[in-house]
C-alpha cells in the first residue's frame, strides 16, 4: 500500500502505525524540525523525496493509494476551495483540530489545547492543582490512530473518498465516563489525583518506588489479594464478615485503601508486582518509560524495533515497537532517507473501486462474532459496528460483564444490567446473544456460529479458547478464511503472559504512569481506561489490515505493546542523550525557569504561554498555547505581559512572570468567550471542557452531530458518543441501541445456525441461553 504522508504532529501516529502495517510511507518533508530521538520514532521506515510546487506535489499524489494529510485547515494542500480533495482518485484522510465543518473549523490546537476541548485534561491533576493531560501528547496520538483507521476503512471499502477526522472528536470518544455521566446521571468526573471512579484501583507507594494496583474484579481477586496481605499479617480488620460485600467494600473504599497501603509500603516495588503476577493478582511496578527496552516480556516476544542509520549510534537504537506483529518479528527499519531519484513510484495506485452498493457502509458484509467484555473488547466491535459489520455479541448471566451488572460501574443509581449507560454507549450497533459457556452445548452452539462469521474478537485470558477447541488452529477448520483477534494484557506468549492486567497495572508497565507525577510528587495514574481504547484502535486497525489484505489470520494484539506504542519517543531520548544534549539546551537552559513545575505543570519547551489558566467561577479553566512571535505579539495586544521580545528565548527567560500575569487576566473572564476571543486572533485556546462542556456546551461537537440520540427500549432517547472517522463516500453511523440481555438469541440462531421453535425452547429450558 503506497502511502503519501503530508503529517505534521496532529497525525504523525497515524503515519507510523501504517509503517507498521508494511505500508510503503513517503513524506515530502524530511523532519529536520524534529529533535533526533522523535525524527527517528515518527520517521523511521519511510522515505522522503521534496515536493517543490503543487505539481511536484500532484505528482506523489497520483501514484499513492492512502495520502495522509493533517494540521489546520488553512494550511491544507489538498483540498479545494469548496473542501473536495484535489485527489478525489485515492483514499485522502485529513486530520484537523475541529474537523473540516463546523463554527470551529479554522481554531487550531496543539495536544494541551486539543485534549482540553476533547475533555481529557479535565480530568487529570490533582483537585487543588491545575487539571492536566496525560503525558506524551495522548490526544495527537489518538488522533492519528484514527487516521489510520479511517485510511484502512476507506481501503477495504474499496471506494476512494475523503475521510474527514476532528482530533476534537478522536479525544472527546476516548473518555470512558466522562460524558457518559452527565448524559445518564446529569453529573461528571471530577479530578482525583489519580483515584478511579469505577473500579477499586490506584497508585501505592512502596519501599523503593511505587505499584498500581487495587482489589476490584471477580471475588478470587478480593480473596487471594486478603489471604496474601494476611500471610504477611497486613489484613487489618479486613477478614471481618462485613467486607466480604463487594457493596460495603466499595462504599468504605478509603479504609480498605489505607489497609492495602499499608501492606505494600514495606514491599520492594518490583519484587511486590512479581509475587502478584505469580498470584494472577492485577498489580505492576510504576517503570519510567526509560526502562521499557528492557522490559522482559516486550524483549521475549521481540516487540522492539531496532532504528539505523545516519546520525544513529552503530548497530542502530531499539525503539518501542508495533502494536501487533504485523511486520516480521524482530524488526529493524532505516531511518528516514531520501528516496532515490525524484519519483518514488512508478505508474498509478492500485485502490479498489468498488462501483455497487453507492453509499453502503465500509464494513457491510462483513460479520463479527464479538466475545469481549468490560472496555477494550467492547470498543473494538463498537467501531467494527458504526461502519457496518454485523457485531454477534456473546452474553450471559454466568459471565457478568461488570459494565452490565456491577454496582459501580452504572452511571445512574437505580438502573439495571439492561439500562447500564456505560454499557449501552460501547455496545450499540450490536446484536446480543446469550449463551451460558459453562455448559457444553453453549460451547457447541458458539462453535457452529464461526462458518458464519468473518472475524472473531475475544479478550479472555491466553488458554481459554484453546479449552473449548477454539484456538486459532481449530477455528480454522471451521472457517479457513477466519480472522481472529486476541486482546490479552500482554499477548499470548512471553514469561509474563498469564499476568492479569487492569487499564492502570498496562499504564504503569508502559512507562505512562511514571510520567502523570508533577515534579517532585509521587505519580498519579490515570482516572480513565485510557489503555483500554488505545489497545481497542489498534486492535481494529489490525483487523481492517487483514481484511483489507483480504486473508485470514490470528491478531495476537498485546495491549501492553500498544500502550508502548503510544509512548511516542521516550524510550530513545535516554539512548540519544548525547545527541540531545545541545538541543535540550538550547530550548530549556536559557537561563530561565524549567519548562515544569509544581505550579505550572503544563509548560512546554515548543511554547511560551504553555498552561491551563483559571477562568472566572468555580473550578473553571482555559488551555492557552503560543508557539510563535505572531500569537505571542497578538496576545500582548490583548494582556498587558511582562516581555517586550516576541522570541522564544525570551519568553522563557520571563516564563514565570507571563505566568502569573496571564492567570490573572485570564481569571476575570468567561472561559467560553475567552477561548472565543483567543482563537479569533489567531492564538491556540479552548475551555477545559467538563462532560457537561461537551454534551451541552460545545457548538462545535453539536454543529457536526456528535451526540446523537439513539431510543433504547428502556432509558427512552439518550444520546451516544458519534462515530470518528467520517467517509464521504461510505459514512458510519450509529442507528441500533444496545441490546438487552439476550435480546436477539433466537433471531440469530434461527438465522445462522436454522433452529427452529421446539429447539430453541429446550435451549431456554436447560439453562443454554441465559
Amino acid at each position: 500500500m503506497r502511502v503519501l504522508d503530508l503529517t505534521d504532529e496532529l497525525a504523525f501516529q497515524g503515519a507510523r502505525l501504517l509503517v507498521g502495517t508494511g505500508a510503503d510511507v513517503v513524506r515530502t518533508e524530511p523532519g529536520t524540525g524534529l529533535g533526533p530521538a522523535a525524527r527517528a520514532h515518527w520517521h523511521a521506515g519511510k522515505r522522503w523525496v521534496p515536493a517543490a510546487d503543487p505539481a511536484g506535489l500532484d505528482a506523489l499524489a497520483s501514484a499513492a493509494d492512502v495520502i495522509l494529510e493533517s494540521g489546520p485547515v488553512a494550511r491544507l494542500r489538498g483540498l479545494r476551495e469548496d473542501g473536495s480533495s484535489r485527489w478525489p482518485h485515492t483514499v485522502h484522510v485529513v486530520v484537523t483540530p475541529f474537523g473540516l465543518t463546523g463554527p470551529r473549523r479554522d481554531w487550531t490546537g496543539d495536544d494541551l489545547v486539543l485534549a482540553s476541548a476533547g475533555g481529557m485534561t479535565w480530568l487529570g491533576g490533582r483537585p487543588d492543582g491545575q487539571p492536566k493531560p496525560p503525558p506524551r501528547e495522548q490526544a495527537l496520538q489518538i488522533a492519528g490512530a484514527h487516521a489510520a483507521i479511517g485510511a484502512l476503512l476507506a481501503v477495504v471499502s474499496g471506494t476512494p473518498q475523503l475521510v474527514d477526522v476532528s482530533a476534537q472528536e478522536a479525544v472527546a470518544a476516548t473518555l470512558e465516563t466522562a460524558a457518559l455521566a452527565w448524559i445518564h446521571a446529569g453529573r461528571f468526573p471530577v479530578r482525583t489525583g489519580g483515584v478511579y471512579e469505577h473500579v477499586a484501583h490506584r497508585i501505592f507507594e512502596t519501599a523503593d518506588g511505587y505499584v498500581a494496583g487495587g482489589y476490584s474484579g471477580s471475588n478470587r481477586m478480593w480473596t487471594d489479594l486478603l489471604a496474601w496481605m494476611a500471610e504477611r499479617g497486613e489484613a487489618g480488620d479486613l477478614f471481618d464478615e462485613r467486607w466480604q460485600d463487594a457493596t460495603y467494600r466499595w462504599r468504605q473504599r478509603p479504609h480498605v485503601d489505607a489497609v492495602v497501603r499499608r501492606f505494600a509500603a514495606p514491599w520492594s516495588a518490583a519484587e511486590l508486582a512479581a509475587e502478584a503476577r505469580e498470584r494472577a493478582l492485577p498489580w505492576a511496578e510504576v517503570v519510567p518509560a526509560a526502562r521499557l527496552t528492557d522490559n522482559p516480556q516486550l524483549r521475549a516476544r521481540e516487540s522492539l524495533v531496532t532504528i539505523t542509520g545516519e546520525g544513529l549510534p552503530d548497530g542502530g537504537v531499539e525503539d518501542v515497537g508495533f502494536p501487533w506483529a504485523a511486520l516480521p518479528r524482530p524488526v529493524t527499519l532505516p531511518a528516514l532517507h531520501r528516496a532515490e531519484g525524484d519519483a518514488p513510484w512508478h505508474g498509478s495506485g492500485r485502490t479498489r473501486h468498488r462501483a455497487e452498493r453507492p453509499g453502503s457502509r465500509a464494513l457491510e458484509g462483513v460479520r463479527v462474532l464479538d466475545l469481549t467484555w468490560v472496555l477494550a473488547g467492547p470498543y473494538v466491535t463498537k467501531q467494527l459496528g458504526e461502519h457496518g459489520a454485523d457485531i454477534v455479541k456473546i452474553e450471559s448471566r454466568h459471565r457478568q460483564d461488570p459494565t452490565r451488572f456491577a454496582p459501580s460501574m452504572h452511571l445512574r443509581p437505580g438502573s439495571d444490567p439492561d439500562d447500564s449507560g456505560y454499557f449501552i454507549n460501547f455496545n450499540r450497533n450490536k446484536r446480543g446473544v446469550a449463551l451460558n459457556l459453562r455448559t457444553e452445548e453453549g460451547r457447541r452452539l458458539l462453535r457452529e456460529l464461526v462458518p458464519h462469521c468473518d472475524v472473531v474478537v475475544e479478550n479472555f485470558s491466553p488458554g481459554v479458547l484453546a479449552r473449548w477447541g477454539m484456538d486459532y488452529a481449530s477455528l480454522r477448520e471451521l472457517n479457513p478464511d477466519v480472522i481472529l483477534v486476541s486482546m490479552a494484557g500482554v499477548g499470548q506468549t512471553g514469561p509474563w503472559r498469564t499476568a492479569v492486567t487492569f487499564a492502570d497495572t498496562l499504564a504503569a508497565m508502559s512507562g505512562l504512569a511514571a510520567e502523570t507525577r508533577d515534579p517532585g510528587g509521587p505519580p498519579q495514574g490515570l482516572t480513565f481506561g485510557l489503555g483500554d481504547m488505545i489497545a481497542a484502535n489498534s486492535a481494529v486497525l489490525a483487523t481492517l489490515d487483514l481484511l483489507a489484505r483480504g486473508r485470514g489470520g490470528h491478531v495476537d494484539l498485546s495491549q501492553l505493546e500498544a500502550m508502548a506504542a503510544a509512548m511516542g519517543p521516550a524510550a530513545l531520548e535516554p539512548v540519544l542523550e548525547s545527541v540531545l544534549e545541545s538541543v535540550l539546551e538550547s530550548v530549556l537552559t536559557d537561563g530561565g525557569p524549567e519548562p515544569r513545575t509544581a505550579e505550572f505543570p503544563n509548560r512546554s519547551p515548543q511554547a511560551v504561554p504553555h498552561g491551563v489558566y483559571p477562568a472566572a467561577g468555580d473550578d473553571r479553566w482555559v488551555a492557552v498555547s503560543v508557539t510563535d512571535e505572531a500569537q505571542w505579539h497578538a496576545l500582548t495586544r490583548l494582556a498587558e505581559l511582562p516581555c517586550s521580545d516576541g522570541d522564544l528565548a525570551a519568553r522563557r527567560a520571563h516564563e514565570d512572570g507571563i505566568d502569573a500575569v496571564l492567570a490573572a487576566w485570564t481569571g476575570r473572564h468567561d472561559a467560553h468567550k475567552l477561548a472565543q476571543t483567543l482563537q479569533a486572533e489567531g492564538i491556540a485556546a479552548a475551555v477545559v471542557a467538563t462532560g457537561q462542556d461537551l454534551v451541552e456546551a460545545d457548538e462545535q461537537l453539536a454543529a457536526r452531530g456528535f451526540y446523537p440520540v439513539l431510543d433504547h427500549p428502556l432509558t427512552g432517547p439518550v444520546r451516544h458518543e458519534g462515530v470518528v472517522a467520517r467517509l464521504a463516500a461510505t459514512p458510519g453511523g450509529i442507528d441500533r441501541p444496545a441490546p438487552l440481555l439476550g435480546q436477539h438469541t433466537d433471531e440469530v440462531l434461527r438465522e445462522l445456525l436454522g433452529l427452529g421453535d421446539e429447539q430453541l425452547a429446550a435451549l431456554a429450558a436447560e439453562g443454554v441461553t441465559e
